[in-house]
């Protein structure tokens, strides 16, 4: 009995082995996709959104009330300094000007009729002395002679106050006069006009705006707002791409000028202004256009450079050792979707590798697309400090002989979030796998969600090869 149930235990052992290796035999082979290291520009940008405006613009008003009587300029009409664009109705202000004139003369006839009483006033009192020096008259009237001299004099020098008053008053008479009068105060072109003819402007406590005069269409400038997350990645004088609706198939060049200090917060988001200078001599950018535009932070040219794809993928059952002695393999069956480069992460300077990789403030850029790794492609960790120490370390799978995986070891340089430079460890042509095919392997470490490898608008598109 006892050799019948060993015989029994051992056939049913042998059917699961057979059953196990049929399995095995069924199991699809593991196929990946793959894209060789190409040669080509890598670019890192800062990307913002900003709004054409001129150089600079002036808006021209009233400082007087009144109602239009003419206009001599229109929309888009090209206006020199000191042209009249408009003429307000006189009438009201010449006849002020004939009051005050008429003023003038009443003042001045004043100081005539003052002088004649100074005069009679200082005989009278010359011959009171002469006669009190004789005792035949009262002292109280040599007294009285003395005050109506002085009061005359006083009252000359108060008539002749009161004909500077209403020559004063003609000046600005003659001023408001003037000011009907509306004139360009710059050379430049009309691209606003809020008033039509027998419209009536007042002014008085603001001066209404009657045009805006742009100086020159042919320099202008783009006012971008840059999130403090990337404002510090940007110095005056590097170099800005932009694009229009207007124009989609045209990009503009210009040159930063200015980041302003000053911050405007909306909905709790920190941004700067910043000021693009461009060169417009075809005049076909308009005042008041959409600019999305790109700063040119760093830029290599004619590299080998890989897919950020490519530094997100661990194939099913990878585990990387914290002690940095290398890749190991893990549990059979056991995928590692989250685990990244963390031997890059260990090693990376903590100043620049931790922090840019969560992005100023503990936020991620904007530009650079989600990654579980320190060495993701779309962080901005590739700076000029990073390449001058030899760039950092990544890791990458190139495909096999024999179709598997094999770990290569990199330093990486800059990364315009679809690829990244590689300065060491991957030769041109390399079949850098990407990602499994989905036929029979498990999902690789993918971007997490909200997260893309071609953030890039203007990084071109590469096809992947797909290889067994």
């Amino acid at each position: 009995m006892l050799s019948r149930g060993r015989l029994l235990i051992a056939g049913a052992v042998l059917v699961l082995g057979a059953a196990g290796l049929a399995l095995r035999a069924r199991k699809p082979e593991v196929r990946y996709l793959t894209a060789p290291a190409t040669r080509g520009d890598v670019v890192d940008v800062v990307g913002a959104t900003g709004t054409l405006e001129a150089v600079t613009t002036v808006q021209v008003g009233s400082q007087v009330s009144g109602t239009i009587q003419s206009l001599h300029a229109d929309f888009n009409s090209v206006v020199k300094k000191g042209q009249v664009v408009a003429r307000l109705d006189p009438s009201l202000f010449e006849a002020r000007l004939g009051q005050a004139r008429a003023n003038l003369i009443v003042a001045r006839a004043n100081v005539d009729r003052s002088r004649a009483g100074v005069e009679d006033a200082r005989q009278k009192f010359a011959r009171a002395r002469e006669l009190s020096a004789q005792d035949l008259l009262p002292a109280s009237d040599l007294e009285t002679a003395k005050a109506n001299h002085e009061a005359a004099v006083a009252q000359l020098k108060a008539s002749e106050a009161g004909v500077n008053q209403a020559a004063a008053s003609v000046k600005q008479a003659e001023v408001d006069l003037a000011h009907t009068v509306i004139e360009a105060p710059i050379d430049g072109i009309v691209i606003a006009r809020s008033v039509d003819i027998g419209q009536t402007v007042a002014a008085s406590f603001q001066a209404p705006i009657l045009f805006a005069i742009a100086n020159d269409l042919q320099r202008m400038q783009v006012n971008a707002s840059i999130d403090e997350a990337d404002i510090g990645r940007v110095r005056p004088g590097q170099e800005v791409t932009f694009r229009v609706d207007a124009y989609p198939e045209r990009t503009f060049a210009g040159k930063l000028e200015q980041v302003r200090l000053q911050p405007t917060t909306a909905q709790n988001v920190v941004t700067y202004n910043t000021i693009i200078s461009v060169d417009n001599p075809d005049q076909r950018l308009m005042p008041g256009m959409t600019a999305t535009v790109s700063v040119e932070v760093q830029r290599a040219d004619d590299v080998v450079r890989v897919g950020s794809t490519a530094l997100r993928f661990r194939p099913e059952g990878f585990e990387e050792a914290r002690s940095g002695s290398g890749p190991r393999p893990g549990r059979t069956g056991t995928a590692a979707p989250e685990a990244g480069n963390r031997e890059g992460e260990s090693r990376a300077d903590p100043g620049e590798g931790g922090a840019r990789s969560r992005g100023e403030g503990g936020r991620r850029r904007r530009d650079a697309p989600a990654d579980a790794s320190g060495d993701a492609a779309g962080h901005a960790a590739g700076t000029n400090g990073d390449r001058a120490r030899g760039g950092r370390p990544g890791l990458v799978f190139v495909l096999g002989p024999d179709g598997t995986p094999e770990p290569r070891r990199v330093r990486l340089g800059i990364s315009d979030g679809q690829y990244v430079e590689v300065l060491e460890g991957l030769e041109e042509g390399a079949p850098v796998i990407t990602g499994p095919d989905g036929n029979g392997a498990r999902p690789s470490a993918g971007p997490r969600p909200g997260g893309s490898p071609t953030t890039n608008p203007f990084s071109p598109q590469r096809p992947q090869r797909r290889q067994r």
